[in-house]
């Protein structure tokens, strides 16, 4: 698993390293949705998170879900069209999930891309590093806090 700056970065998931974004193919034309690590560590103790309807389609670049911390409040911006096919009520009730597990309890929303190949345009975890790397330096984000 890459660990870049203290961040763990799962190398079976996709990534969408401009959106913070992590997607999980479920293996049924479906993937789970989340914020990395590296997204809650910039933007702290999250308190609130409303994602949209399952059932609703998001265009490429909109937002699925609208999350608050301390520190921020803004849009979950997904890498391609797709339609919500659930959303994670138990991260609705106690948004620190996405905090304390983001690679699993802490889901946002399971998707189905409209275009299925849409997601080959993700980088993989195994080649995730450098990118993020790169980020974190642009983004003058010195990493996950121990």
């Amino acid at each position: 698993m890459p660990v870049v700056r203290g961040c763990d970065l799962p190398d079976d998931l996709l990534y969408d390293v401009p959106n913070n974004l992590w997607y999980r193919d479920l293996g049924d034309g479906t993937y789970e949705c989340g914020m990395t690590m590296i997204a809650t560590g910039m933007a702290g103790q999250l308190v609130a998170f409303t994602a949209k309807k399952p059932g609703k389609t998001i265009a490429a670049g909109k937002s699925v879900a609208t999350i608050e911390s301390g520190k921020w409040v803004g849009p979950a911006k997904i890498a391609f069209e797709a339609e919500i096919t659930e959303a994670n009520d138990a991260l609705s009730a106690d948004p620190k999930l996405a905090n304390s597990d983001p690679y699993h309890a802490g889901w946002m929303v399971k998707l189905k891309p409209t275009d299925p190949g849409a997601v080959k345009d993700l980088t993989p975890g195994t080649a995730v590093a450098g990118p993020y790397e790169a980020k974190m330096a642009a983004d003058d984000f010195a990493g996950c806090a121990a």
